[in-house]
């Protein structure tokens, strides 16, 4: 297509036509994708709930707690699991010569 032959006005109409027909393409294609992966896996005697169920079972671990490495001596509702930042109070701890391992549960 030249668009050096089209109008302002045309090339402006076509603009607008660009984003509306992008969306229905994709729309498309990711179904023609979609096809084509599941005719793949049932070529291998596979189903899509198969692939998913390898999926879910790594799920399945989040959200499980960690358990608790370090506790204040004082105040044993002050926990850490050694995890992450470390919490203000073993800051204030260690700023004070105190040792992480003296901490431990």
């Amino acid at each position: 297509m030249d668009l050096s032959t089209l109008s302002v006005a045309q090339l402006r109409d076509l603009q607008q036509q660009i984003p509306g027909e992008l969306k229905r393409r994709e729309k498309q294609e990711k179904s023609n994708l979609i096809k084509d992966v599941r005719d793949f896996v049932r070529a291998r005697g596979f189903t899509m709930e198969d692939l998913r169920g390898e999926e879910g079972a790594t799920k399945a671990t989040a959200g499980t707690k960690v358990r608790i490495k370090y506790r204040h001596p004082q105040d044993g509702s002050l926990t850490w699991t050694g995890r992450g930042r470390k919490p203000k109070w073993v800051e204030a701890w260690l700023a004070n010569g105190g040792n992480l391992d003296n901490l431990l549960v």
